[in-house]
C-alpha cells in the first residue's frame, strides 16, 4: 500500500481457463481539460457501472490529513460515487489515464467534482509496490517544527526575532545524517508548548527541491517523487541569512522506522 497516494496493488489468482485483458497505460501527461473520459466502478455495489464526462481540471492538490496532500490529482465531471474508488478512469482510446480516489461532496453523493490519481503516479510507484511492499523516498534526516504564530511571538520577545513567519524549523538533526553532514543545525535551546518539547534557535527550512515548505504536508509532498541516493536543494535561513544545500536524500522508512 502507498497511503501518500492512496494506492495499493492486489495480487489475485485468476480461475484456470479464464482469459484476462489487460486494460492498457496512458498518458496523464498530455491531459487537456475538456477532454472526453469514462469512469468504471461499482457505485454502491452496483458492479461494472459506467459513467462518462470530460477533464474538469488538472494539477488539483488535495488534503488528505496533516501530513500528506496528493498532488496532481484530475478533476473530473464523470459521475463519481461511494464504491467507485479504485477503478479507472479511461481515455476515448479505452487506456487507464487515473485511478478513481475520492469526491468533493456536501451531501455524500455525486456533485459533479471528483478525483483521480494519475495513471503516470501508479506506474512510477508500483514498481516499488510489488517489490518492497510500500514505496522508497528520500528523506532529511532531521525533527521538525512548523512555525506557528505562538512560537514566532515567543521568539521576538526573546529578543530572537524569526526572518520569516513560514517554515520548517530544525528542532534536532540526526548525529551524522544527510542534514548534519552537509552542517545544517538542530536548535540548543528546548521549550515547551502545551505536551510538546522541541529545541528552538536552529536553521529554518523554507524550500526542499524546489517547493516551498510552509508545514510537513509541503515537506511530504516535496520528496513524495524522490528516492533515497537523490540529491535535492534545500533553501534555509540561519539566522537572518538564506543559504542553500544540496543534500543526498536518505532512506525515508530506514530513519522514520528506526526512531
Amino acid at each position: 500500500t502507498d497511503p501518500e497516494n492512496d494506492l495499493a496493488v492486489i495480487r489475485f489468482d485468476p480461475p484456470k481457463g479464464v482469459a484476462l485483458t489487460i486494460i492498457p497505460y496512458g498518458d496523464s501527461s498530455n491531459l487537456k481539460v475538456g477532454q472526453k473520459v469514462l469512469a468504471i466502478g461499482n457505485p454502491f455495489g452496483l458492479e461494472r457501472t459506467l459513467t462518462k464526462g470530460i477533464v474538469s481540471g488538472l494539477g488539483r492538490p488535495v488534503q488528505q490529513d496533516t501530513k500528506t496532500i496528493i498532488r496532481d490529482m484530475i478533476q473530473t465531471d464523470a459521475s463519481i460515487n461511494p464504491g467507485n474508488s479504485g477503478g479507472p478512469l479511461l481515455n476515448a482510446r479505452g487506456e487507464i489515464i487515473g485511478v478513481n480516489t475520492m469526491i468533493y461532496s456536501p451531501s455524500g453523493g455525486s456533485v459533479g467534482v471528483g478525483f483521480d490519481v494519475p495513471v503516470n503516479t501508479a506506474k512510477r510507484i508500483v514498481p516499488d509496490l510489488i517489490q518492497f511492499g510500500m514505496v522508497k523516498r528520500g528523506w532529511l534526516d532531521a525533527e521538525y517544527v512548523q512555525l506557528f504564530p505562538a512560537l514566532i511571538e515567543y521568539m521576538k520577545e526573546a529578543g530572537s526575532a524569526l526572518p520569516v513567519s513560514k517554515g520548517m524549523l530544525v528542532s534536532s538533526t540526526r548525529k551524522g545524517g544527510n542534514l548534519d553532514r552537509e552542517g545544517l543545525r538542530g536548535g540548543a535551546t528546548p521549550v515547551r508548548y502545551y505536551q510538546n518539547v522541541f529545541n528552538v534557535g536552529g536553521d529554518i527550512i523554507v524550500s526542499v527541491d524546489g517547493m516551498e515548505t510552509s508545514s510537513l504536508a509541503d515537506l511530504y509532498s516535496a520528496l513524495e517523487d524522490n528516492k533515497p541516493g537523490d540529491k535535492v536543494k534545500v533553501e534555509y535561513y540561519r539566522g537572518s541569512r538564506k543559504q542553500s544545500a544540496t543534500i543526498e536524500l536518505s532512506d525515508r522508512s530506514e530513519y522514520l522506522g528506526g526512531r
